[in-house]
This record gives structure tokens, C-alpha cells and sequence, in this order.
């Protein structure tokens, strides 16, 4: 091609994936552009979004096409542009599925312009007083360097005001915070504490259209003045100028570890993006991860603990364990106590809330035949289908197949079909039934969109509703002043899971959902009833009692061998028929043991927890490695189709 002195060149990534190990591509531009400039280009015959990673110095030697459009006048902040790279890189994912992540659909779309982000000023009528405790904490970030805290406060012991003041002192040298929470539902709260001391804060949530999320994105892009982003794990990406603090409220919850491709950790991304940003980043949690703890801990950075609840005279809840295997204490109800329906009618009757917590949807777990042991099951999971009560159908909760409730069972045609179990539908019916003329409400993955937490926050907050049903959703950093009691229908439901992590998940819930109550100057109580009421994980969550669980925790994962004291992979495999997915696993698993380092642990192949989903048949390998290279080493020999991968996976479930 004809030498054209005018003409620059740069390596520009798609954001549809081109070419199978192929992340970006040369074009030329007259004009000078600066990495991470948004552009359109032509690749092949369709025109795709881009962003430009890098400019190249030298001609190329082949014909080169040139960028058909800038799309934003101001390029992405650099920072983002290297997180790109590094979540390609680390977690072993194509660059055009992490920009898919990092950048909002439609970017080259028309939008008219709308103005949702304005400066941020901080209003002098709000100004309040830390307690010693929050204040201390406060010091203690202040004095550290760059890098992560992690901020270990007990439930109720004001870890947001901490926040609150850490973002002004930010916003006060000209930067930007960023406070990310786990679900959609938390925001009303968080967002409704930092508007009563900020003037504007910048809101962004999945439940956004997609001009909606693009025009928070723009906004952000495109703004001079500091800003206070608060959202899900997502929010990360906006692309802020001068990012001084990324706060992650609730640091321990899973919902921060992405499902889908790229399978990243938020907490591992804001990391890379705080230290690329030479900001700080703070792990809120009263519960901490066994891993983060450890790793803070064998690193030296700082642990800030906050010991006491943020109201002084508040009243410690009074824990009442209730064994289910004595029958004695069943008289009334076969699952819910005589003790929680005592409660249940003392407060409700003097205008207080009421909590039934339950860590499983639906109306009973298991549908089958009394007479002759049949069960009904997924056609194309081969898991037990769960009884829906209220829309008299049973559901897969993998694949979402439905189907009629059998009056008669399909195989012996005897009439005896029961369902068995406890879920949050049955709950949610049963005491409507119990207590017709009082307002219940369920919070669970069933809800309807018009019914959410986030939705209904308000009658959660004032006391509208009189007894709230809920899973994990329910337990998540909620604060409901008009809270009197929790009641846990089956405080072991989970620690039975074939999971590495089962036992801390279970304290988690167990410490967040009882740290609902006890926050305020008046007696609270908490009833938790298990089939195993001397286990230690229940015993330690009902005191919330984080130190004896880490000692406990940390000692059993070293004998056994995962996280934090090694890396794991979970590789899986789908195939029509089960021969093929055994044959197909057998053989990685012999070539892996071959070609990969000898300390290299691989167990399996086995059947994957659901070992049928969608059709197909599902068996995998979990490897367990002192490093984590020896690991993307295993998955850049894994055939091109029918398997999955996963590092660092925090269920192998």
C-alpha cells in the first residue's frame, strides 16, 4: 500500500469474537487517537464496535483498513483498558467476551443525551458524629497505604457511616469513589443513606434498559467532576476518572463472583483496578471469606475490626435453639415451632415484624408416590422437581421445565402422591393460613418483579408488612427498624451440600440473618431450629462467633487441601449420552495426569452435582494446584467444544 505519512496505525480489539486466539487487529486513522478511544471498524463485512488497545509504530507490510468512526470523543480511562487485558489473561477468556462485560451494549446507537450525572457537592446540613469505634476504623484506613483493608465490623456496628466519611474525604482531593453492594435489592438502602449526605449519586443496576445503562455509562464517561457510583458487581466498570476508594459492602457474598463467561471475582478485579489506580479498596463484611481473611492476614494488609454495635445502648438479641428431632416441640405445627408461633402472635400484636428465614424456594422440595416409592423427576436434569403450591405445578429449578401435579402416580396409578420437604412458598401459605389477618410477604427468587425487596422496600422498612418470608436474599445487610424477631425454620438445611465451602456458607447466613435483630435500645429475639443443634458451625453462627469459625474453618481446609491453601479448577464436560461424557472425561483426565507437574492434584472424573442438565449428561474434574499457572497450563489443553471451565471456582457444586 501507498506510504501515507499522515496515516497512524493501532491495534483495535472487537467486541465480537473474530478469530479463534485473536484479540485485535490493525487499522489506520489521519487522526491521532489515544488508547482506549471507542471506535467502529470494518471487519470483514460487518461493521463492530472496538476499543483501541495500542498504537503500532512501525508500517505495516499488508494492506491495513481504516477505523470508519470514533465513537466517543473521550477515550476510556487507561486503567480499564490494562483491567481489560488482565481478565482476558488471568481468567483465560477471549479479550471481545471481557469487553462485552466491561462496555454497555449499543454503543453505537443514537441516544438522545440525558443528563443524570451532575458534580457532586457535599451538603453541610449533614454532617453527624462517629462513635469511638467508627472512628478508630476510620484512622486506621486513613493511616494505610494504598492497596486492600479489610473492614471487619460485627452486624449493627455502623460500617456505612465509615464509608460515608471515607467517600467525602475522597471526593475532598478530586476523586472518585465507587461503593459496590451484592444485590439489586440492597441499593434502595445504601443509595437512600448516601443521598441523605450527597447531593447526587450515579445508580446503576441490570434492571436498566439498555439506553438507560449506556447513558449512566456516557454520563460517567464524560464527566469532569468527581463522582459516587453505587451498584452490583458491575458497577465496577464504569469508567471513572481518578479513581480514589472502591468500596465492596458485604465482601463475603457470591453473588460478586460472576456465573457466566468471564467467570471473574469482582473483589479480584477491584483489586488489579485499585492498585493500576493507586486507590484504596475496602472489604466490608462481619462475616469475611476464609480466603480474603487468610490472604490479608498472610499479607499484611490491614484488618480493621469494629467490635461494638453502632447504638450504645443497644440490646443483644435472645437466642433460643430449638432441636427438630423432639417432636415435643412440634405441638402446633409439624415444621414451625410452638416457640416461633408464640412469638409470632406476642409481636405481631403489639405492631413488630416478624422474620421466617429459609434458605430453599418453592412449596416442598420432593414430589413422590407413598405406594410404590416413585418420584417425580426433570426429563432432562434428573433432579427432583419442586412443588410450586401457588401455581399448582411442579418446576426444575436447573431448567425450569414444568409440568402438572400428578393426582395419581404415573407408575402404579395408586392415589398416594405427598410432597416432602420445606420451602418459603409453603412457609409463605402455611401461615397465612395460621394467621389470615396479617400482612405476609415472600422475598425469594420467585418473586415477581413488582414485589421485590427493592420494590417494596419502603413497607419493609416502615412496618407495613407484619411477617417477612425470605431466603438468602432477606439476609443480606437489611435494616429493618421495626425488626422484633428471627425465626430459622432449618438452620442445617445446607451443611449437608458435597461443597468445600458448605460449612462457611452456613455460618454466613446463619450470623447475617440473626444479625437483623439486636441493633436498637429494646429486647429482640431470635429462634433457630436444626436437626443438628450441636454442630459447631451452628453453635459458632448462633454467637456470631467469626474467630472460632475462621480457626475451625481454616484448620480443615489446610488438612484438606483448598482454598486458601491451594487453587482450584473445575473443568466439566457435556454430552448426549453418558458413555460419551465418561469415555470424553476418562481421557483429559489421563492426558492432564500426564502432561501436567506432579504436585498437581486431579480427583475425578465424576459426575457433576447436577449430573443432567438441558439433555445432556455431566461429568467433571476438579484440580487442585499449589500454583495457578499449572492450572491455565491444564486449561489451554482442553478440547475446543463440550467443555467447560472454571478457575477458582467458590463452589465446585
Amino acid at each position: 500500500m501507498p506510504y501515507n505519512q499522515r496515516m497512524k496505525y493501532y491495534e483495535v480489539a472487537p467486541t465480537q469474537i473474530v478469530r479463534s486466539g485473536a484479540d485485535s487487529f490493525t487499522y489506520s486513522s489521519e487522526q491521532t487517537l489515544a488508547i482506549g478511544q471507542l471506535v467502529r471498524i470494518s471487519v470483514g463485512k460487518k461493521l463492530m464496535n472496538g476499543m483501541v488497545m495500542r498504537a503500532v509504530a512501525k508500517v505495516p507490510s499488508y494492506a491495513v483498513k481504516p477505523i470508519e468512526q470514533i465513537l466517543e470523543a473521550r477515550p476510556v480511562p487507561e486503567e480499564y483498558v490494562r483491567l481489560s487485558e488482565w481478565l482476558s489473561q488471568y481468567y483465560m477468556t477471549p479479550l471481545a467476551v471481557v469487553l462485552q462485560t466491561l462496555l454497555p451494549s449499543g454503543l453505537h446507537k443514537n441516544r438522545r443525551n440525558k443528563d443524570i450525572s451532575s458534580s457532586v457537592k457535599i451538603p453541610k446540613r449533614t454532617h453527624f458524629l462517629l462513635n469511638p469505634d467508627q472512628q478508630s476504623a476510620l484512622r486506621a484506613i486513613n493511616n494505610a497505604s494504598a492497596g486492600t483493608a479489610i473492614l471487619h465490623g460485627i452486624t449493627g456496628s455502623g460500617k456505612t457511616a465509615v464509608y460515608v466519611e471515607l467517600v467525602k474525604q475522597t471526593l475532598a482531593t478530586g476523586k472518585s469513589a465507587i461503593v459496590l453492594v451484592p444485590e439489586i435489592a440492597l441499593t434502595s438502602q445504601v443509595v437512600a443513606e448516601f443521598s441523605s449526605h450527597f447531593e447526587h449519586v450515579v445508580l446503576t443496576h441490570s434492571r436498566q434498559t439498555e439506553a438507560e445503562r449506556h447513558s449512566v455509562w456516557r454520563s460517567v464517561l464524560t464527566a469532569d467532576a468527581p463522582q459516587v457510583i453505587i451498584g452490583p458487581r458491575s458497577a465496577l466498570f464504569l469508567p471513572v476518572r481518578s479513581l480514589g476508594l472502591v468500596v465492596i459492602d458485604e465482601a463475603h457474598e457470591p453473588s460478586y463472583k460472576q456465573e457466566q463467561s468471564p467467570r471473574y471475582h469482582a473483589l479480584r478485579a477491584a483489586h488489579f483496578l485499585t492498585e493500576q489506580s493507586k486507590a484504596k479498596l475496602i472489604l466490608g463484611s462481619a462475616t469475611p471469606t476464609v480466603v480474603d481473611y487468610y490472604l490479608a492476614e498472610s499479607t499484611g494488609r490491614p484488618i480493621v475490626t469494629m467490635e461494638h454495635l453502632a447504638i450504645k445502648n443497644a440490646h443483644k438479641p435472645s437466642v433460643q435453639l430449638i432441636d427438630m428431632t423432639k417432636r415435643t416441640h412440634f405441638k402446633r405445627h409439624r415444621f414451625l415451632s410452638d416457640a416461633v408461633l408464640s412469638q409470632i402472635e406476642q409481636d405481631t400484636g403489639s405492631g413488630k415484624q416478624v422474620l421466617v428465614f429459609h434458605n430453599r424456594r418453592g412449596s416442598a422440595p420432593t414430589t413422590l408416590c407413598e405406594n410404590c416409592g416413585w418420584q417425580a423427576g426433570c426429563p432432562n436434569c434428573f433432579v427432583p422437581l419442586t412443588l410450586h403450591g401457588d401455581a399448582h405445578e411442579l418446576r426444575c429449578h436447573i431448567c425450569n421445565f414444568t409440568s402438572n401435579v400428578p393426582t395419581s402416580c404415573p407408575q402404579c396409578s395408586h392415589a398416594s402422591i405427598i410432597h416432602k420437604g420445606i420451602g418459603t412458598k409453603l412457609i409463605e401459605s402455611e401461615l397465612k393460613k395460621l394467621f389470615p389477618k396479617l400482612s405476609v410477604a415472600r422475598f425469594d427468587g420467585d418473586t415477581a418483579g413488582d414485589q421485590t425487596v427493592e420494590q417494596r422496600y419502603k413497607e419493609l422498612h416502615d412496618g407495613s408488612i407484619d411477617i417477612i418470608i425470605g431466603t438468602q436474599i432477606i439476609a443480606k445487610g437489611l435494616d429493618l427498624p421495626k425488626l422484633h424477631t428471627v425465626a430459622v425454620v432449618q438452620a442445617d438445611a445446607g451443611l449437608s451440600l458435597p461443597d468445600y465451602g458448605a460449612a462457611e456458607r452456613t455460618f454466613q447466613l446463619l450470623a447475617q440473618v440473626i444479625g437483623r435483630v439486636g441493633r436498637r435500645p429494646h429486647d429482640t429475639n431470635v429462634i433457630v431450629q436444626s436437626y443438628q443443634p450441636t454442630h459447631p458451625v451452628i453453635t459458632l453462627g448462633l454467637k456470631q462467633d467469626y474467630a472460632g469459625f475462621y480457626e475451625l474453618a481454616v484448620e480443615q481446609r489446610r488438612r484438606s487441601h483448598f482454598p486458601p491453601f491451594t487453587h482450584l479448577l473445575k473443568l466439566q464436560c457435556a454430552y448426549k449420552t453418558e458413555a460419551a461424557a465418561i469415555r470424553n472425561a476418562k481421557d483429559l483426565a489421563d492426558q492432564l495426569r500426564r502432561t501436567l507437574p506432579p504436585d498437581v492434584q486431579i480427583l475425578g472424573p465424576t459426575p457433576a452435582f447436577y449430573e443432567r442438565a438441558g439433555g445432556h449428561y455431566r461429568w467433571q474434574l476438579v484440580l487442585k494446584s499449589p500454583k495457578r499457572a499449572y492450572l491455565q497450563m491444564a486449561v489451554s489443553q482442553l478440547p475446543p467444544a463440550k467443555w467447560q471451565f472454571e478457575l477458582d471456582p467458590i463452589s465446585l457444586l
